[in-house]
């Protein structure tokens, strides 16, 4: 049995480069994207064939349509016919009040956050056939807002829930599934990134569980919804979130 060849966007770091390690040990060759951070891409794929799977690394900004092709085009070309797709790219921006977002944020945000999903899915649609699975990573932030910190982030990640639902119903007569992961609080690096490194100790307490998540914990819920075991699933938001 052929297998599974799986992409995923900002594979290199936290979320991602997890998610890679994780679908690596379950027998997927795994092709990751990445945009600056070349080292931790290598340092991913390194990781990745440790475990005995095939991988490649590919630079490419997900808001861009010719670097998306270009990021399939490569993962046909080197592994075969992609049949996953975890669409974890991301960026959030400076925490900060909707006001005081200069609009270059707001668009960055809007692009890689909802294009890029956009854009990967479409190529996806095009490519897969029956048995195909992708992943859209959402974020809890979508259902509860973030007043104060990223609304443009969670009003795009909003948009990735319906892009999830629609989807899942277009590319469900042709065998393709398609599913969400909403994470809550995760403890990666994304929260340096933002300019407020101490953020998931100081939120821990508001988090029924008492504590962030971490990135494999997010990861084994992506590994399940590209699994035969979700082979009924589609159209679904799962919430990783430790009860918030």
């Amino acid at each position: 049995m052929p297998r599974p060849t799986t992409v995923v966007t900002g594979g290199s770091r936290g979320i991602g480069a997890a998610t890679c390690l994780r679908l690596a040990a379950d027998g997927h060759d795994l092709a990751l994207s990445y945009v600056h951070d070349g080292r931790a891409a290598e340092r991913t794929a390194r990781a990745v064939r440790e475990a005995g799977a095939r991988c490649v690394t590919v630079r490419a900004d997900v808001s861009d349509a010719g670097e998306v092709d270009l990021l399939f085009d490569t993962v046909r070309a080197e592994l075969g016919p992609v049949t996953g797709l975890v669409n974890n790219a991301g960026v959030t921006g400076p925490l900060g009040r909707l006001a005081d977002t200069p609009a270059e944020v707001l668009r960055r945000v809007v692009d890689v956050n909802l294009l890029g999903c956009l854009l990967c899915c479409r190529r996806a649609a095009r490519d897969m056939t029956a048995g195909g699975a992708v992943v859209n990573i959402s974020s809890g932030a979508a259902t509860l807002g973030s007043p104060g910190e990223y609304v443009h982030y969670a009003a795009a990640k909003a948009a990735v829930d319906t892009l999830t639902l629609d989807l899942a119903k277009e590319l469900g007569p042709q065998g393709v599934r398609v599913n969400a992961v909403a994470p809550g609080l995760v403890d990666t690096g994304i929260h340096a990134a933002m300019g407020d490194p101490g953020r998931p100790a100081r939120m821990a307490p508001a988090i029924p569980l008492g504590r962030p998540g971490e990135a494999t914990e997010i990861a084994a819920a992506v590994a399940w919804l590209l699994s035969a075991e979700a082979s009924y699933t589609t159209g679904a938001v799962l919430r990783v979130a430790g009860g918030r």
